[in-house]
C-alpha cells in the first residue's frame, strides 16, 4: 500500500524541481512510446461496434463469449501508465523510470505474446531439450478439421495423441531395425491456430529428436536413426489422415456435430476456416521438398532440422512455434481507415498485402483467441511431465545446472537482455543499476503523478507499449 506520506513527498519533489523530473523521465519515453500502435486504435475506435454486431446476430443475444471479451478489454490497458506501473530509480544517479503493468494475455497482444514466445523458447533450450539432432514436423489438416479442432479442444488433444503415436511408433520400429533395445521417443507440439492470412488454421508444429533415447542401466543413451525417406513421408499422412478421420467419425458417433455452430464464435470460426476471400492458387516451389507429402487435405512436412550444436537455431525454432498471430511492425491504415497486412511472402499472384475492413480484422482476432486454461504447447513421450525418464533426460538436470534452480518464467528484464541484447535495469545515463521503488496500481495517485509529469493525462488518449 501505498502511504500518503510518500505520495505528498513524492509530489512535493516534482514540484520544487518539475523540469527536472520530466528532463528525468521524458528521454525513455522517446525510444518507448512513439505513436499508438495500429492494432490498438483499431481495437479502441471499433471493438464497441464490433460487439453491439455479435450481439445482434448472436441468438441468444450475448454476443461473443466472456472471455472474448475479456481479452479485448485487457488489451486496451495493456502498457497504459493509467492503469498501474512500477517506479525505478537509478542507485547512482537520480534517472528514474515508470514502466506500466502489461496485460498477460495469449490471444493476439504483440507485446504480451512476444513475451510469453521469447520465455517458452528460453525455458524449452534452457530446462527441457537435451543437445541433440531436431526435427520440425508440421502437420495440417483440411478446413472441415480445422473448425473441428478449433471449436473442440479435446478432441484437438486426442488428434494430436494420434498424430505423434504414429510418429513414435515410426521412430521405434526404425531404432529396432538397427538393434536398439527399449526405444523412448518424446516430442514438444506447439498448437497454432492461426495461417499465414490471419485465417483460423489449427494445426501442429512439432519438435522431435532425430533419434530414439534407451535407458543403458549406467544412463540414457541417445542414439539417432535415419531420417525419414519420402516413402516414409508418404505413409506417415496417409496413416495420420485415416487415424484422424476414425476419431473424428467416433466424434460425430457420440453425438458431438460440428456441422451447426450454436453460437457466434463458431460461426465466425466457420466462416473464417471454410470461406476465404484472399484464397489464391498455391504457386510451385522454387524448390521441391523431398520430405512433405499433400493427402486430400492433410500435409506432413518434415525437412527443417536443427543440429545438436546450434542452440541459437533450436531456440528460434521454437519462437517460430510459439509465435503471435499479428504483429505491429506488419499493420499500418490506409486513407480509407482500413486495416492493411504486409505479408512476410507474396502470394500467387503477386499480392503482397491485405486490407481488411476494422470490423473484419476483429471478429478474425477473435477467431483466433484460443480458449482460457488450454495448453498451447505440449510435452509427449520423454518430455511428458510424468515420463519415468524425464529427469535423466532433460537439459535442466544436468550436472553442471543441477544446483541452479530452474524456473519457468524468466524475469522481463532477463528475457530482453537474452532476445535482444538490452539491459534495461541500466541506467543509460551513468551504468548504473536501476532499482524497484514503487509499484502504484491504478488510483488517483498514480492520477496525481502522471498529470503532474505531463506523461499522461485523463482527457488524452493514451499511448500503448509496443512489442518488447
Amino acid at each position: 500500500m501505498l502511504s500518503a506520506r510518500w505520495v505528498t513527498a513524492t509530489l512535493a519533489s516534482y514540484e520544487r524541481y518539475p523540469d527536472a523530473a520530466r528532463r528525468k523521465l521524458q528521454p525513455a519515453y522517446r525510444r518507448r512510446e512513439p505513436d499508438k500502435t495500429v492494432l490498438h486504435q483499431l481495437v479502441q475506435k471499433h471493438f464497441e461496434s464490433c460487439l453491439e454486431r455479435a450481439r445482434d446476430r448472436s441468438d441468444h443475444g450475448f454476443g461473443y463469449p466472456a472471455f472474448v471479451e475479456r481479452e479485448f478489454k485487457a488489451f486496451l490497458k495493456c502498457g497504459l501508465l493509467r492503469h498501474g506501473f512500477i517506479r525505478v530509480r537509478c542507485a547512482d544517479c537520480p534517472r528514474e523510470r515508470l514502466v506500466a503493468f502489461s496485460c498477460k494475455r495469449r490471444g493476439f497482444c504483440p507485446s504480451c505474446t512476444a513475451r510469453r514466445m521469447a520465455n517458452t523458447a528460453a525455458h524449452l533450450v534452457d530446462n527441457v531439450l537435451p543437445e541433440v539432432h531436431y526435427r520440425q514436423w508440421v502437420l495440417s489438416f483440411p478446413k472441415r478439421v480445422r473448425f473441428a479442432l478449433a471449436c473442440d479442444h479435446e478432441l484437438l488433444s486426442k488428434v494430436l495423441r494420434a498424430c505423434l503415436n504414429k510418429l513414435f511408433s515410426w521412430q521405434k520400429r526404425a531404432a529396432r531395425k538397427q538393434g536398439i533395445p527399449a526405444p523412448e521417443c518424446g516430442a514438444v507440439t506447439f498448437c497454432q491456430r492461426f495461417g499465414s492470412l490471419l485465417n483460423l488454421n489449427c494445426h501442429f508444429h512439432s519438435l522431435l529428436p532425430d533419434g530414439v533415447f534407451t535407458d543403458t542401466g549406467d544412463g540414457v543413451a541417445f542414439l539417432s536413426i535415419p531420417p525419414p525417406s519420402p516413402d516414409d513421408i508418404r505413409r506417415l499422412t496417409e496413416q495420420i489422415a485415416k487415424a484422424t478421420e476414425t476419431i473424428l467419425a467416433r466424434h460425430h458417433q457420440a453425438g458431438h456435430s460440428d456441422d451447426q455452430p450454436t453460437d457466434i464464435l463458431d460461426q465466425e470460426r466457420d466462416q473464417a476456416t471454410h470461406t476465404n476471400r484472399f484464397a489464391t492458387k498455391a504457386a510451385a516451389p522454387t524448390k521441391p521438398h523431398k520430405r512433405a507429402h499433400f493427402y486430400f487435405g492433410y500435409s506432413l512436412h518434415a525437412e527443417r532440422t536443427v543440429e545438436s550444436d546450434d542452440r541459437d537455431a533450436l531456440e528460434r525454432l521454437c519462437r517460430y512455434g510459439a509465435r503471435a498471430p499479428i504483429a505491429n511492425s506488419r499493420l499500418s491504415i490506409n486513407v480509407d481507415g482500413d486495416a492493411v497486412l504486409e505479408l512476410k511472402r507474396p502470394l500467387a499472384d503477386g499480392r503482397t498485402r491485405l486490407t481488411f475492413a476494422p470490423i473484419e480484422l476483429l471478429r478474425k482476432l477473435a477467431t483466433l483467441i484460443p480458449p482460457p486454461k488450454k495448453n498451447l504447447t505440449r510435452y509427449h513421450g520423454v518430455f511428458a511431465p510424468a515420463h519415468h525418464l524425464r529427469k535423466l533426460i532433460v537439459a535442466g538436470t544436468t550436472s553442471q545446472q543441477s544446483s541452479q534452480k530452474t524456473t519457468r518464467r524468466l524475469p522481463w528484464a532477463a528475457l530482453l537482455r537474452r532476445v535482444f541484447a538490452i539491459d534495461i535495469l541500466k541506467c543509460d545515463h551513468c551504468a548504473g543499476t536501476m532499482n524497484i521503488i514503487a509499484i502504484i496500481p491504478a488510483s488517483q495517485i498514480a492520477d496525481q503523478i502522471l498529470d503532474h509529469l505531463g506523461l499522461e493525462m485523463r482527457s488524452n488518449p493514451t499511448r500503448p507499449r509496443g512489442p518488447p
